[in-house]
């Protein structure tokens, strides 16, 4: 059962961190590519939602364990008409058949799930074939310096951001699941702390 914590202030301080103007920017670069019938990943409070392009996208089915944040997705400003459902489960269990999807968006939820490889090998299996898998997220900074930081700083962390983590590989992950990126960018956010700053986001496929 969620605390008081989880149920109140938590989404309040995932909502001002996830859409600060240097995160917004990122989700900007991946989720407007994204086309037909689409799966988000930990869809959360739908942060993403006003940013797909309705002339590309014909459905977007977001997923999230949490029923705080799947309410307020469902009430989140989109264009009135993107067709959206919100449902609950886990990145680890998709709750859908194979090669369901043209299109999974991932952003800022490899951190939080609680097996990346598990949530990675899911949505390759529901994901179409030459379908797209879009991400943008933080995670282990390639500086030692900054990375030694991370992990002291990580236990703490978890506990006060909803399981966040900040030691997870992302390209990486992605590449040992199966994917072929196509495509990939990092850098450190800007007016972020270098430990929760450094993003990577790319396109990748499936097959």
């Amino acid at each position: 059962m969620a605390t008081l914590y989880e149920r109140f202030l938590l989404p309040k301080l995932l909502k001002c961190a996830c859409s600060a103007p240097p995160i917004l920017k990122q989700r900007e670069k991946v989720v407007p590519k994204a086309e037909g019938r689409v799966l988000e990943l930990g869809i959360g409070m739908g942060l993403n939602l006003p940013l797909y392009d309705v002339g590309k996208v014909e459905s977007v089915t977001g997923v999230d364990p949490a029923p705080e944040l799947r309410r307020i997705a469902e009430a989140a400003p989109r264009d009135p008409r993107l067709a959206v459902r919100v449902e609950n489960g886990t990145a680890e269990a998709l709750p859908f058949d194979d090669a369901s999807f043209d299109c999974i968006v991932c952003t800022f939820t490899l951190c939080s799930v609680q097996t990346p490889a598990k949530a990675l090998s899911e949505a390759r299996r529901v994901l179409k074939p030459g379908g797209r898998f879009l991400y943008c997220e933080h995670g282990l900074s390639p500086d030692e310096d900054v990375a030694k930081w991370q992990r002291r700083i990580e236990p703490v962390w978890k506990r006060l951001c909803g399981g966040c983590h900040l030691t997870r590989p992302v390209t990486r992950a992605v590449e040992q699941a199966g994917f072929r990126v196509e495509r990939s960018d990092a850098m450190y956010l800007p007016r972020a702390p270098r430990f929760a700053g450094w993003s990577e986001w790319g396109e990748a496929s499936g097959n």
